[in-house]
């Protein structure tokens, strides 16, 4: 009975020293810098601003360009939490496609806007591929 009572501890002691490992892991590896951080923090140092929507798989795309980097982004949720509605400061915004990025000298363009084309346009560097 004990034997297979200290059995069951030793599995369990496993088990969480394990799952504590990978929430380690996973936080250690969300908080390395991203490969974009200081041209995503210029764009928003530019005025730029990202206008977009959770449900939009443009918005996604142009997120995933950015890969790590994109939580820097100067990123205004458009959306109602239920999907159906646009919120007020976009309305007020007259943001009427997904995404939508907004310049400074007040320009718009809307699509998957290239990282290229936002480095052209704000003049932030962006770095060369590794």
């Amino acid at each position: 009975m004990i034997a297979k009572k200290s059995k069951q501890i030793l599995i369990w002691a496993g088990v969480g020293a394990i799952v504590l490992g990978s929430v380690i892991f996973l936080i250690y590896r969300n908080s390395e810098p991203g490969e974009l951080d200081d041209f995503a923090m210029c764009l928003k140092a530019r005025g730029a601003v990202f206008y977009g929507a959770f449900w939009c798989p443009h918005c996604q795309n142009q997120k995933a360009m950015f890969g790590r980097s994109a939580r820097l982004l100067p990123y205004v949720e458009c959306s109602t939490p239920d999907g159906q509605s646009q919120l007020p400061i976009c309305q007020s915004k007259n943001i009427n496609g997904y995404p939508t990025w907004e310049f400074s000298d007040t320009t718009r363009q809307s699509g998957e806007v290239p990282l290229r084309e936002l480095a052209e346009k704000t003049g932030c560097v962006l770095p060369q591929k590794k």
